[in-house]
Order: C-alpha cells, then sequence, then structure tokens
C-alpha cells in the first residue's frame, strides 16, 4: 500500500480510500455482510482511510463501519462528517456551534469509538458564521475527540474565511477524470498551505467503473435514477443526462482499451488518474465487496504515461465530454 502525508496532520494515509455512502443507502442495494468483509479485506490490504458521514443514512453508515470495524478500530483513520440534512433549517444545513458539539457526541456512539481522526463539515452552512463552527470544531480537537479539523465542498472564499478563523486541516472534494473543477484554484490552494486532500467520487459515480450501458435503469432507491438536480448541483444532467450519459459512455469504451494495454481494469486506470494528482493525499471510492477492494489496489504501484494523459484529454474532448462543467457545489 502506498502512503501519503494527510496535509500537516502527522497522520499517514492509505493512497485508496474507502468510502462508505452506499451501506447508509440510497445508492442502490448493498448487503450488510458484504460490506463488513469488504472493510476487513481493505484493512488486510493496508488501506486505513474510511469516510463515512451522519447524511449517509443519519447514523447508518457509521454504525455499520463500526460494526465491520469490530476490534480493528485503531488501524483504521476514519473520517465523518455532519451538517446536512436537517429538517427545518435553510437548505437542511446547520454548522452552529450546538450542532457540532451534538453531533460529534453522536458520531462517537454511532461509530463505538472515543474519538474520530478527522470531523469533517458536509457541506457550508452559510447562515452560521463560518468563526463559529471553527471555533466549535477546534473545541472538538482541544477535547481529543477530534485528532484533526475538515471542510467539504467550501467555495475557495469560504475555505479562506475558515482558515482565518482556525487552520483547516483537510478538505474534500469531487475530483475524478469527468470533473476536475479544483485543479483552477481550490488544489493550488491546498497545496501551497499544506491542506490535506480527500478526493471524492473517484469513479465519477459508476460511470468510470466500466459497467453502464445507456439502456441500464438505476434502482428505484439509487440518487442516480433521478431525472433532475442533486442538491442544485446539475450533477445528474452532467453525468447522467440522456445526451452527456451516451457522450461518456463513448469515452468509456476508448478509456477501456487504453487499460487493457496497461493490463489495467477502467476502475484501475480512472484511480490512478485521479491519484497521479500529487495534492491529494486519499482518493475515495465506494466498495461493496471484496472484489471491488481487491480491484481497487491495482491502481498502485504503476504509472500513466505522458503522452497517454494527453490521449485521454483528447478521447474526451473528441466525444464532447465537458471535463470542467460550468456548475458549483452550492
Amino acid at each position: 500500500m502506498e502512503y501519503r502525508p494527510f496535509g500537516q496532520t502527522g497522520i499517514q494515509i492509505s493512497a485508496i480510500g474507502f468510502g462508505c455512502w452506499e451501506i447508509g443507502g440510497g445508492y442502490g442495494s448493498i448487503e450488510e455482510s458484504d460490506f463488513i468483509r469488504a472493510v476487513n479485506r481493505a484493512l488486510d490490504l493496508g488501506i486505513n482511510s474510511f469516510d463515512t458521514a451522519e447524511a449517509y443514512g443519519m447514523g447508518a453508515s457509521e454504525r455499520s463501519l463500526a460494526k465491520a470495524l469490530g476490534n480493528r478500530r485503531k488501524e483504521a483513520v476514519i473520517t465523518t462528517k455532519f451538517g446536512i440534512g436537517y429538517k427545518g433549517f435553510p437548505n437542511y444545513r446547520d454548522s452552529s456551534r450546538n450542532r457540532v458539539m451534538t453531533q460529534i457526541e453522536k458520531a462517537l456512539a454511532n461509530l463505538n469509538t472515543d474519538y474520530v481522526d478527522v470531523f469533517m463539515v458536509h457541506w457550508p452552512d452559510r447562515n452560521t458564521p463560518f468563526e463559529e463552527t471553527m471555533r466549535a470544531l477546534d473545541d472538538v480537537v482541544k477535547q481529543g475527540k477530534a485528532r484533526a479539523v475538515a471542510v467539504s465542498n467550501f467555495k475557495l472564499e469560504e475555505l479562506e474565511r475558515c482558515m482565518k478563523a482556525r487552520r483547516v486541516d483537510v478538505v474534500q472534494y469531487c475530483w475524478n477524470m469527468l470533473d476536475r473543477r479544483m485543479q483552477n484554484d481550490i488544489y493550488p490552494y491546498c497545496q501551497k498551505n499544506g491542506i490535506g486532500v480527500m478526493a471524492y467520487g473517484s469513479l465519477a459515480y459508476g460511470v468510470l467503473s466500466g459497467t453502464f450501458s445507456v439502456e441500464m435503469n438505476f434502482d428505484e432507491n439509487d440518487w442516480r435514477s433521478r431525472r433532475g438536480n442533486l442538491g442544485g448541483i446539475n450533477l445528474f444532467q452532467h453525468l447522467f443526462g440522456p445526451e452527456q450519459f451516451a457522450r461518456n459512455l463513448r469515452a468509456v469504451e476508448e478509456l477501456k482499451a487504453m487499460a487493457k494495454r496497461y493490463g489495467k481494469t477502467l476502475p484501475q486506470l480512472a484511480l490512478r488518474w485521479t491519484t497521479s494528482n500529487p495534492v491529494i493525499s486519499t482518493a475515495l471510492v465506494g466498495c461493496r465487496n471484496e472484489k471491488e477492494v481487491n480491484d481497487n489496489v491495482g491502481a498502485l504501484g504503476w504509472t500513466i504515461s505522458e503522452a497517454d494523459m494527453k490521449e485521454i484529454d483528447a478521447i474526451f474532448a473528441r466525444n464532447g465530454v465537458i471535463t470542467e462543467p460550468k456548475m458549483w457545489l452550492e
């Protein structure tokens, strides 16, 4: 396993991380027994990065991860997120001091641990001063209930405001071949300031898995089956809208041929691309079973040539695929 510095936290994090959204629901079906075996296989292979959130089933994912880790908790670097999914709050978000203090206790109970490695704001709550949130998070660290403070999906100016109140140790943003928005300002800022970066959506929510077809239908309880926007960010249309989905899959077929030349699967090629960015500390990918875990680690220990990196860009260009969609995470 390849390990990287997690910003300036002193933590060494595995370059491949285990995303736990699926087990919380809303992402198709997954058997908990398969998940438990997958988590333990990941640990056996040296994966120590595990990412979950309150919003993944409002605690369900956290509880499943705790069950899967069992007495191996100290082998894991656990990131959990809070701040979204609350009825009665604008945009369902709340990152007030009261929420920070209440949720860390719930997270610790759900995860059956006395500390989390990273406590993260899931989405910016623009109705609460960022200074209030950051000071509360700092208190959580001082109390020994978290090792590091993090934010996810914040705009650059918002990240800068947070940094003035309390250092942001880690950030989390979407990053994959089909979504490269962060390369323009967010990632240069993180690199300059030594902030650890977690990449989510590394396989573009399955588009880069190589298993989709234009005729496929997602399960009714899968967010990818919706015909509309997700959280106002137009993510569905960019990846799964009728016209763009077909273009994306045409490009995927060409990428499969490139992966084959390396003796790799398409997910391995896509994850190698994601982790090739030096600013990335850990690339998260959801795993439903041991087979997927085994495949993911095959993304490490080799390099995509400079010529093929350029060819990847050319493949997207000739298929009309947009790699910097004109949208922001609102």
